[in-house]
């Protein structure tokens, strides 16, 4: 059920404000028994950030009632309005933790590298958010699908430059590469690390990282099949139900 944007009531929220409901948010949803399982970053683009008036990304958790496996269907019911972003997805094999962590060190602490989507979704009425809004409704985070497939993450593969095409029923609808993530999407692993960090929490084993949409999201409707497929990683398909 959408509701009204938070900054209506108060303009002056700020990230901090939005990050605090965010806390307050999640715990009531492990409360509920819901997990942690990793997180998504957004606002990787220039453009995007342009679009909100900030000059970083934006993070929420990813949680388990929420992640599907490649060729789920997803039912369009389970969302207010959705859109679809494809986006290199990493896993973590060691622990990570800020302040000061490197892209060097995040490259070694990465295990794996996935193809996935994201599906984008705001309880906010018409996505007429700020960014204390977006910020507060775990940035944005619908759901997300990954492919079973993990590809070793070693020396032979730069993620700046996997190349990516989108399809929806069949047709072309968007392309992209990794380094639309914040001109490298370990750049993205490093920066969420340092962030948590300022609030004691770590990126965990096993975890996953989602680095940031290779492009405009996609309105999805009843029916859609939406498969992104990219180079060495393979594809993901979602399938959209009514």
């Amino acid at each position: 059920m959408p509701i009204a944007p938070f900054t209506d009531d108060d303009p002056a929220l700020t990230m901090a404000d939005g990050y605090a409901v965010q806390r307050e948010l999640t715990a009531m949803l492990l409360a509920d028994g819901d997990t942690v399982v990793g997180y998504k970053v957004g606002l990787t683009s220039k453009p995007m950030q342009d679009l909100l008036g900030v000059d970083s990304p934006d993070h929420g958790p990813v949680l388990s009632s929420t992640v599907h496996r490649d060729g789920d269907e997803v039912r369009l019911g389970e969302f207010i309005a959705p859109r679809i972003e494809a986006e290199i997805v990493f896993v973590l094999g060691e622990r990570l933790c800020g302040p000061g962590v490197t892209v060097t060190r995040a490259r070694e602490a990465i295990s794996g590298v996935v193809a996935g989507v994201e599906i984008v979704d705001s309880r906010i009425a018409d996505w007429r958010i700020k960014l204390a809004d977006t910020v507060a409704d775990l940035a944005s985070n619908g759901a997300v699908a990954v492919s079973g497939r993990v590809v070793p993450f070693d020396g032979d593969v730069d993620t700046r430059l996997l190349g990516m095409v989108l399809t929806r029923n069949g047709d072309v609808i968007a392309t992209g590469a990794g380094a639309a993530a914040l001109g490298d999407p370990v750049a993205v692993v490093a920066w969420l690390a340092n962030v948590l960090g300022e609030n004691g929490v770590a990126l965990e084993p096993g975890q996953l990282v989602m680095t940031g949409a290779l492009h405009a999201a996609v309105p999805m409707t009843a029916g859609d099949v939406f498969r992104a497929e990219f180079d060495r990683l393979g594809p993901v398909t979602v399938r959209v139900t009514s």
